[in-house]
């Protein structure tokens, strides 16, 4: 029997299984988040008085965010990037909670990528408080997934050090890992989101 494609998971131990669970689980719902608002988009573009669902009155409203111009940035619905990324975060959270190991050049490349997705989702964000004026629930979903996303990877970099930090500091960032110092940052800038929306818009 050949051999080529024999493949040796990582042991239990190393997978970081509870890291990558929660990608997974974020990416699927932000994945269905995106295939929501991709086919709003569509149905806004056939008919530009369409009500949504989640057009609950003019603050919280999908259709009126999806009408602005920060919604279509690159020239098409913003929705459409998640339909390319999720997949792929799905499928390296799938791939590595079975014992894949992947290179650190690429775990590098995926954490620049989403740090660049985050940026963006906090963008949209503010620009919808400060400059649209109204909030789309499913764009909110899309922010808080993405945020566990990163959490999660960035958490499972730092324990492998593909960053290449020094023993030190490796060490340091391990330690406050081990004390949940991650988990508590995530909680508080959710809890911040949540404040500032109660005081604005409910």
């Amino acid at each position: 029997m050949s051999t080529a494609y024999a493949f040796t998971p990582l042991p239990r131990a190393e997978r970081h299984i509870g890291a990558f669970i929660e990608m997974l689980v974020s990416s699927v719902l932000s994945l269905i988040a995106s295939l929501v608002l991709s086919a709003e988009a569509i149905t806004l573009a056939a008919n530009p008085n369409a009500i949504f669902s989640c057009d609950i009155n003019a603050n919280i409203s999908c259709s009126v965010v999806a009408q602005s111009w920060q919604a279509s940035l690159l020239g098409f619905p913003n929705a459409f990037l998640g339909l390319i990324a999720e997949p792929i975060v799905i499928t390296v959270a799938i791939a590595a909670i079975a014992g894949v190991s992947f290179p650190r050049w690429f775990m590098n490349a995926a954490q620049v990528m989403y740090t660049v997705g985050l940026l963006f989702a906090y963008w949209l964000l503010y620009e919808a408080y400060f400059h649209i004026g109204a909030l789309c629930p499913w764009c909110l979903l899309v922010t808080v997934t993405t945020t566990m996303v990163f959490a999660s990877m960035t958490r499972v970099n730092i324990y492998r050090n593909t960053f290449g930090f020094n023993e030190r500091w490796h060490l340091r960032l391990t330690r406050m890992l081990d004390a949940w110092i991650d988990h508590y940052i995530v909680i508080l800038i959710f809890a911040i989101m949540g404040g500032m929306i109660a005081v604005k818009y409910l």
